[in-house]
């Protein structure tokens, strides 16, 4: 090949520079695929991939480009304290893109790598596009075992980066530069296949990310992925029709895909004209507003009384980017009409098929129009949409309650949600995903648009939200971004809002001290185990337990160390004047408040399935197995 066709390049300047010139399109709207690159380089890395940001960095420069605009061989570099941090940022930042644009992070060999294996999950399970690019031992074995390297006896070709092969969507180890020229753009694949998509690994020996090679020019052309949106096949399309047409008690989940595929207007539409009430899950909670007529609520283990009550009823239920996770179908108990029939709307055949339902394997916008026009003229009774109105009614009034409890002496943390609900604009921003919060903010809050909810519960990772925050404040600059977090999250990733301020970003942390896991206590309290273990408390030399004094920690001063300004909170009042502070802060600002650990909570309507030891000398573990066993028995297959 003549050396006008290809450029010497290091195998990792030659994927930063590919990365740069990867492009997203879908709806005619095109946009670059990767907005930069979070990494924090170690050996392995930083005279790799780290030394190609850089060079691409210096080259921009020298061709005139500024801070402001990037060339068009580089990509934008963010140093993040936490690696697992890191690939939550880039989730929340794609998820808040409707996964049409993507970050890449790169990490150390060894320890720095593995950090990033809970990020990897969470981005497969909940269909969410990352690039990771972990370091890996040298390719050549020439000085094994290098420093952090795993030995095994049998096979030396197995590296801890192996670890990512289940939780990855796409997975490789690039041991040649060659490689690269396939294994990159079926990487790109996967970022922007809708129904395949997650967490994609690379895996890159330190020595051959310095290996020097002879690139093809047409490597690194600007590449466009279209990211398709499948209408549905007419035969299925008609299948359906015709079960909803059957239907005296409908009713619609409505998932993330709703969301990730923009069909809000659609549903809406859809709603309006069948009269099919629309129920949420977590990920699908804002694809409809929550003051939309057909509104119901969010449904399952954490949902409304008036979405769960329509769901037992059922006779025909139409999911829309949903993959059924058991908190949606309340573990299975959630839909009891014995003659229930499912039809399920998703770009994934896997998701598709689930429940025995009618498959339309299509987007959820493209195949909610086509089931609108197919249904012209097809609605509800009107005395069941009296009976979702009622309904609705009597939930919306709990809400208020739950919103203005005036409980004492310490806020209920459904006054905190009460408050944001409030104060929170339509196009803000807010961001949970783990204890007890996700269940009250699913049952009371009101959504009024797709981005206003962010709740991360596929996974329900804590210490999530800090970096999330970061991620979706990126993505969306112009809202307020607020993470709501409780002081065991907090203490379990706060790092990142170093990152933030360093990053002149500004959002809003809610953070909520209430010395102890509250979710966890609950349920350890209703399954027989007595809160064991879920409070913070000094080691009782009397009992040698952990029910001593509350532990000395000082939340307010650590968020200071991290650069945050820091708002204390006392009481409903002076929570709704500080928050109101923060948002006139032109910086990263944490509002703290004291909550009741233990409630009080909304009424729950939905069960979740967790096991009750079988046998027990404790009476309190022996009445919860007798209640274990009565609220299983609606519990089945939906065959």
């Amino acid at each position: 090949m003549s050396t006008e066709q290809t450029v010497r390049l290091t195998v990792g300047q030659a994927l930063v520079r590919f990365l740069a010139h990867q492009w997203s399109e879908r709806d005619g709207e095109r946009r670059q695929l990767f907005a930069g690159c979070f990494g924090i380089f170690g050996h392995g890395n930083v005279a790799g991939i780290g030394q190609g940001l850089l060079q691409a960095h210096r080259e921009a420069v020298d061709a005139g480009y500024d801070g402001a605009e990037h060339g068009p061989d580089e990509l934008p570099y963010l140093l993040a304290r936490n690696e697992q941090g890191m690939v939550h940022a880039a989730v929340s930042y794609a998820r808040t893109m409707d996964r049409l644009q993507v970050f890449a992070c790169t990490a150390s060999i060894g320890p720095g790598s593995t950090n990033m294996l809970t990020g990897a999950a969470l981005a497969t399970v909940d269909r969410i596009p990352v690039l990771l690019l972990p370091s890996d031992t040298f390719a050549t074995r020439i000085p094994d075992p290098v420093l952090q390297q795993l030995e095994g006896p049998g096979t030396p070709d197995v590296t801890v980066n192996d670890a990512f092969r289940p939780v990855s969507r796409y997975f490789d180890r690039i041991v040649r530069p060659e490689q690269l020229l396939s294994s990159a753009p079926a990487a790109m694949r996967v970022l922007t296949d809708p129904a395949e998509t997650g967490a994609v690994t690379l895996c890159l020996p330190q020595d051959v990310q310095a290996e020097a090679f002879d690139w093809p020019v047409e490597f690194f052309r600007d590449r466009v992925w279209h990211v398709a949106r499948p209408v549905p096949e007419p035969a299925a399309l008609a299948r359906a029709v015709e079960l909803i047409r059957s239907a005296k008690r409908p009713l619609v989940v409505a998932g993330g895909g709703a969301v990730y595929s923009q069909a809000s207007e659609a549903l809406r539409a859809f709603a309006s004209a069948t009269g099919i009430p629309v129920a949420d899950t977590q990920a699908g909670k804002g694809a409809i507003n929550w003051d939309h007529p057909c509104a119901v609520g969010g449904v399952g283990a954490t949902g409304a009384d008036s979405a769960n009550a329509l769901a037992a009823a059922a006779d025909v239920v139409i999911g829309i980017g949903t993959r059924w996770t058991d908190f949606t179908t309340a573990s299975h108990t959630a839909f009891r009409n014995r003659d229930v029939r499912f039809v399920n709307i998703n770009v994934a055949a896997f998701d598709a098929a689930k429940h025995a339902g009618e498959m339309v394997v299509a987007d959820a916008r493209e195949a909610l129009v086509a089931l609108n026009t197919a249904l012209d003229g097809w609605g509800t009774t009107q005395e069941y949409r009296d009976e979702v109105a009622a309904l609705v009614g009597d939930w919306q009034r709990v809400t208020d309650e739950c919103y203005h409890r005036g409980h004492g002496p310490l806020p209920a943390q459904t006054e905190v949600f009460g408050a944001l609900n409030e104060l929170m604009s339509d196009d803000d921003i807010l961001i949970n995903a783990a204890g007890s919060m996700p269940g009250d903010l699913q049952a009371l809050w009101r959504a009024r648009t797709p981005t206003q909810y962010h709740l991360e519960y596929g996974f329900s990772c804590m210490g999530y939200e800090i970096p999330a925050a970061m991620g979706a404040k990126m993505a969306a600059p112009e809202s307020e971004v607020v993470a709501i977090v409780g002081d065991g999250t907090y203490q379990m990733l706060p790092q990142e809002l170093t990152t933030i301020v360093s990053e002149g970003l500004k959002v809003i942390v809610v953070l909520l001290q209430n010395h102890g896991f509250a979710s966890i206590g609950a349920l350890s309290e209703s399954r027989g185990s007595e809160r064991f273990g879920t409070r913070y408390r000094m080691r009782n030399p009397a009992t040698g337990q952990l029910d001593g004094d509350l532990v000395p920690l000082d939340l307010v001063r650590n968020a200071e160390s991290f650069g945050a300004q820091v708002l204390v909170a006392q009481g409903m009042d002076g929570f709704r004047a500080a928050f109101k502070e923060a948002v006139a802060a032109d910086r990263t600002t944490v509002v703290y408040i004291e909550t009741d650990l233990v409630g009080p909570n909304p009424p729950a309507s939905g069960w979740w399935d967790v096991p009750v030891s079988g046998v027990s000398t404790l009476a309190s573990t022996q009445r919860a197995r007798a209640e274990y066993e009565r609220d299983r028995t609606p519990q089945r297959h939906y065959l």
